[in-house]
């Protein structure tokens, strides 16, 4: 074999890197991957920090120490892990096979530890999930924390549910039963209480411009001029007074909550050290990195401080260099922002590849509850075909709830096209979720109230919001049977829409809001803990029995598990198209794909619809249709030449050669 070069590379010292590379790596198999690693990737990681730190005093120091952090993550990588590379390498589109199907689940609220999880797995492999995200589990500041997000050190578990040989055994577990393991890693910010925070309170200078942080108010007024708030409630304001701070005290940027400090990007340091803990996360056996915060990571006067072009310089620097070191470990994008921004995240133009590989559908979901409040399906339609198309190489995580609250992303403009006013219809939704409007079926809360704005975010359980929590209020069996149907139309869409379906705890079994949370101090004013429950295992033990509710809901979520696992055509590099089906009740997506078609109908309301089979003939389904959902469930009107839809059924329509 011809010996490997690195003089394409444009590192500062060839000899060194190569001296470092033999001493730290004895294989000398995986010493020439690790070349042609660098050769493929390292380009690209050296173009996106050029255009971001070529400038800075500190670009050199950047680039004698980068290669040496990749070696030494390299050496210190299992060979375990090495061989899941290889197979991930093979198969660079695993995360978007029809099979990936995942759950959300809280550690603590889910078994209590990490050992307690371990215990649990085969919970999750009867359930038929290929991956899981387990909520924030590195080590968070004590007391008010986020729910986890403000992070005091990134390489310890919580203590609370474990250690790091906890987690390893765990993400060695999972892979072994083929189930992916994704992880929250908050790069926006840092609790005040890291290790760096510390280092600038004690007037450390290094690690002061490790954050944002102004002497006076001229320039934090400046930015808060377009800033948003993010919880208006209890943080407002984007910048925090720490009189301690630098010699006469200092403003720090604090875009969540006073005790979460911003991090300073336009220090390349900052974005070395941010590397250095995504790395070491990939080796404890992390498949997934859920980028938490990432469009606010980058600055700028003027603007919302949102999605700004140096973030995708940034992703586009750390993807690089993890396919160097651990390619089997991809990124997700916690992006919750207007379509034509998210998009951005998955790789556009020639980043195509080069940024994250999936990403939130935040869209999908405000648009499936606004449709079910409403009954119709003229703004779930004219707003995913204003959608921009996304890449071929990417996927989006589509789900009906998370552990956040649901903000009602609806454009004006999306909304004008339909006849509705913006305003207006974000009013009625927040109303209807909240058990305000006359004739709702809804258990909800509202979250952030802003009365500048008029915004206010909705909190609550699936089954709660989708009316089961009222049903068994009123001991309605008809209401109940009904909001068995509205969680099961809302499950079926994501499951055929493509991409990754994530089932968020609980709903599986119709778990509904838990309001213990108020009688914890550090919780209670934060209502998004209701819904986030513990796990009701006396609720999971009559999952087997059909004639319970928790049993009728679990055959619905893994009928449509099997169902999606045997349907090639779910791959996410299909397209999804939206089409108005002529019924403003019945919402109507085909899934395009060269292994086969499919049609979604759901019908959006409690009252059975019809849509015209020339609509479905339209959309290019023309032969015996089947619905692979339920070959006995298709009712066609042959008089009429129309598909009868039940009460929130929801179809997926095939034709047969």
């Amino acid at each position: 074999m011809q010996p490997l070069t690195v003089q394409t590379m444009h590192l500062p010292n060839p000899t060194t890197f190569d001296d470092l590379l033999d001493q730290q790596i004895a294989n000398p198999r995986d010493r020439d991957i690790f070349r042609l690693r660098m050769q493929r990737h390292f380009g690209d990681c050296l173009e996106a920090l050029g255009a971001l730190y070529a400038q800075h005093p500190a670009w050199t120091q950047l680039l004698e120490q980068l290669p040496e952090r990749l070696i030494t993550a390299y050496a210190q990588r299992r060979d375990a892990l090495k061989i899941h590379d290889l197979a991930r390498e093979i198969q660079p589109d695993w995360f978007a096979e029809a099979n990936m199907v995942g759950g959300i689940y809280y550690v603590d609220r889910l078994a209590g530890t990490l050992r307690g999880v371990i215990e649990h797995i085969h919970y999750l492999q009867e359930l038929g999930l290929t991956y899981v995200h387990l909520m924030p589990l590195l080590q968070p500041r004590h007391g008010l924390n986020d729910g986890g997000y403000a992070v005091l050190d990134y390489r310890s578990i919580d203590q609370r549910l474990g250690n790091v040989a906890d987690f390893i055994e765990l993400s060695d577990l999972l892979r072994a039963n083929g189930i992916s393991l994704c992880i929250d890693v908050v790069v926006n910010h840092t609790a005040k209480e890291h290790e760096w925070a510390v280092k600038a309170r004690a007037g450390d200078a290094q690690y002061l411009d490790y954050y944002l942080s102004f002497a006076d108010r001229s320039l934090p007024d400046a930015y808060e001029q377009h800033l948003p708030e993010v919880f208006p409630d209890f943080a407002p304001g984007n910048f925090t007074w720490y009189p301690e701070l630098g010699e006469h005290g200092r403003w720090v940027w604090t875009t969540f909550n006073e005790f979460q400090w911003d991090l300073n990007y336009t220090n390349p340091m900052v974005w070395l050290e941010m590397l250095d803990i995504l790395l070491y996360l990939a080796n404890l056996g992390v498949d997934v990195l859920r980028l938490d915060a990432v469009p606010f990571m980058w600055k700028r006067l003027g603007t919302n401080c949102q999605n700004q072009p140096e973030v995708l310089d940034l992703l586009q620097a750390w993807r690089a260099a993890m396919r160097i070191v651990c390619p089997a470990t991809i990124f997700k994008a916690e992006a919750i922002v207007a379509p034509d921004d998210l998009v951005q995240y998955l790789g556009l133009g020639r980043r195509t590849g080069k940024l994250c590989e999936i990403a939130y559908h935040n869209s999908l979901m405000v648009l499936l509850w606004s449709a079910l409040a409403s009954q119709r399906a003229d703004l779930f339609t004219q707003s995913l075909l204003n959608m921009p198309a996304t890449p071929s190489n990417a996927a989006w995580i589509t789900y009906v709830r998370c552990h956040d609250d649901i903000g009602w992303a609806v454009t004006d403009h999306n909304a004008a096209l339909v006849g509705e006013d913006g305003p207006l219809h974000r009013q009625f939704l927040s109303a209807w979720y909240s058990g305000e409007f006359a004739g709702s079926f809804a258990r909800g809360e509202v979250f952030q109230y802003n009365p500048l704005t008029n915004d206010r975010r909705i909190s609550g359980m699936t089954a709660s919001l989708a009316g089961l929590e009222q049903a068994l209020e009123t001991a309605d069996p008809a209401a109940i049977e009904l909001a068995i149907r509205r969680i099961a139309l809302l499950y079926a869409v994501i499951f055929s829409f493509g991409g990754i379906p994530l089932i968020y705890m609980g709903d599986e079994l119709g778990m509904l809001n838990d309001h213990s949370y108020l009688h914890d101090p550090t919780k209670a004013n934060d209502n998004r803990w209701l819904h986030r429950p513990a796990m009701d295992w006396c609720l999971a033990a009559q999952r087997h029995d059909p004639s319970t509710i928790a049993g009728r809901l679990w055959q619905v979520v893994r009928h449509l598990i099997q169902v999606r696992q045997q349907t090639p055509a779910l791959h996410s590099a299909g397209q999804t198209l939206p089409i108005w089906t002529q019924q403003r009740h019945v919402l109507g997506v085909v899934r395009v794909h060269p292994l086969g078609r499919i049609l979604v109908l759901g019908n959006l309301s409690a009252t059975p619809q019809r849509v015209s089979l020339a609509v479905i003939q339209q959309a290019s389904f023309v032969g015996r249709l089947q619905n692979l959902l339920d070959a006995d469930a298709l009712t066609i009107d042959i008089q009429s030449h129309e598909i009868v839809l039940d009460s929130y059924q929801c179809c997926w329509l095939s034709t047969q050669a």
